[in-house]
């Protein structure tokens, strides 16, 4: 057998990251392409990461010269497996104890799109575009994301291919919605990939699905998913029939006299700061602490409910207490539990951010589905690149977020974990940990710099920090 013949190396930790994925390629070309492509999403988010820039090139005219030609080739022609690449890239997080996922964790699904040109790109087409809020001509991506207090990194992506494209639109077989995308996605996290997590959490576009809720209640899988304020159901005349209505029903007098309303202290990462939330268990004709779904209330003023500080939750973990819960595989949670998973949702829209803004998820220049998957893919590695350097500066244990402030209101969360048992862990970067082996005067060295400081930049605004029982 040849002797396989070794890449250039990438600079400093950045090689000892790429190494782990070698024999995933088969040429000498794909290794050396594959450090090059990572080395290039991580440079300064100043340039765009598109193929001539990821390759070091002039546009336009650098498309022709051999670099940017090698990288193209390694995206659309090369031979090597992106769903491979992403296992592999998931085992290492998966295998690293302060990576690896803890019990109190969530898998958040989510969609995004980002404009594209033309009509030949797979999977263009006409629709809303999370990345610019409005209807354009683009390309949408469903994605799963595993989010602890302390850390979070994509699991998968999945493009979203609009009905156009089939044959038989709508109706054809091949054709999946975004929901259905999502439960596929969250299936293959915990029948393939084993992730253990307390919640599926999703925004109103999930909660408002009824076909994925009831597939998340089959297979036995927790979820915490947002509703409209609009949401309703069938009732009587004169009865409260929509879960605003319901909020706005509910007694309240103030602080002095919340009635059911149960108050919440939330803290923030960014500097230390609490807000008080307030949380409601309705009981209505579908929700109820009794029923198969439950409908919990959190807003930072019940009398006003604000819009952009007021979610309307349904969730299948049973409430403390109940008879539900004694019978039910699944951990109870009280309010404070159900408030604080839901939380940790904002992480991605933190990693878009980062993945957007400084690792040019949008920027490929190619038209083929493999491409775009494989762009991806690298742009995950690159994100997952920056946790793993920054491994060594840990600190494990973080302070409370969301607790309940009167003890007498609920009794404590089940210490019973769902899916999984431990509590989360905080991180911290540190560049000279990162850069840690790099020489100054190697052009990489500000780059990994960079991996690093887009996380301290995020870890201010985290959504939330660990869980407590019930004060």
């Amino acid at each position: 057998m040849t002797k396989r013949l070794p890449a250039d190396p990438a600079p400093g930790p950045l090689e000892d990251f790429a190494a782990r994925f070698d024999d995933l390629f088969a040429t000498l070309a794909q290794r050396q392409a594959f450090r090059r492509y990572l080395e290039g999403l991580l440079l300064s988010a100043e340039r765009n990461k598109t193929l001539t820039a990821l390759a070091n090139t002039e546009p336009l005219v650098g498309a022709q010269r051999k670099e940017a030609q090698g990288l193209q080739w390694f995206l659309s022609e090369s031979s090597w497996d992106p769903e491979e690449l992403n296992r592999r890239r998931m085992d290492l997080m998966l295998e690293d104890p302060k990576s690896a996922p803890k019990g109190m964790s969530v898998l958040v699904i989510d969609e995004t799109g980002d404009r594209k040109d033309g009509k030949a790109t797979a999977h263009v087409g006409k629709q809303y575009l999370g990345g610019i809020g409005k209807i354009d001509n683009g390309v949408v991506s469903v994605s799963s994301l595993y989010a602890q207090e302390g850390i979070y990194y994509p699991v998968e992506v999945e493009p979203y291919t609009p009905a156009h494209h089939f044959e038989g639109g709508k109706s054809d077989p091949a054709f999946r919605t975004k929901p259905r995308i999502a439960l596929d996605l969250v299936e293959r996290a915990v029948v393939e990939m084993e992730i253990p997590f307390r919640a599926v959490v999703g925004d109103i576009l999930y909660g408002e699905h009824r076909k994925l809720k009831e597939g998340l209640e089959d297979r036995g899988i927790p979820y915490v998913l947002a509703l409209k304020p609009s949401h309703a159901w069938w009732h009587r005349v004169g009865e409260v029939g929509w879960v605003e209505g319901v909020a706005l029903s509910a007694h309240w007098g103030g602080p002095e006299d919340p009635g059911e309303w149960v108050e919440l202290e939330r803290r923030f990462r960014d500097d230390g700061h609490e807000e008080v939330w307030w949380a409601l268990e309705a009981e209505c004709a579908p929700y109820g602490p009794e029923k198969t779904s439950r409908l919990v209330i959190a807003t930072t003023d019940p009398a006003s409910l604000p819009h952009l500080t007021s979610w309307y939750l349904a969730t299948n973990l049973p409430a403390p207490g109940s008879k539900r819960a004694e019978h039910s595989e699944l951990g109870a949670a009280d309010l404070a539990e159900i408030v604080r998973l839901y939380s940790l949702r904002s992480w991605i829209e933190q990693s878009y951010k980062q993945v957007k803004n400084s690792l040019g998820w949008a920027h490929y220049q190619v038209r083929k589905d493999i491409a775009i998957r494989r762009h991806w893919q690298l742009v995950m590695c690159a994100f997952t690149f920056c946790w793993w350097a920054c491994m060594e500066s840990w600190e494990v244990g973080s302070p409370p977020v969301v607790v309940l402030k009167r003890e007498e209101t609920l009794p404590a969360p089940s210490e019973q974990a769902g899916r999984g048992g431990k509590e989360g862990q905080s991180a911290s970067c540190s560049g000279s940990v990162v850069a840690y082996g790099v020489e100054e005067g190697e052009e990489l060295v500000g780059a990994v710099r960079d991996g690093c400081a887009l996380l301290e930049g995020v870890l201010g605004s985290a959504p939330a920090r660990g869980a407590t029982e019930a004060a």
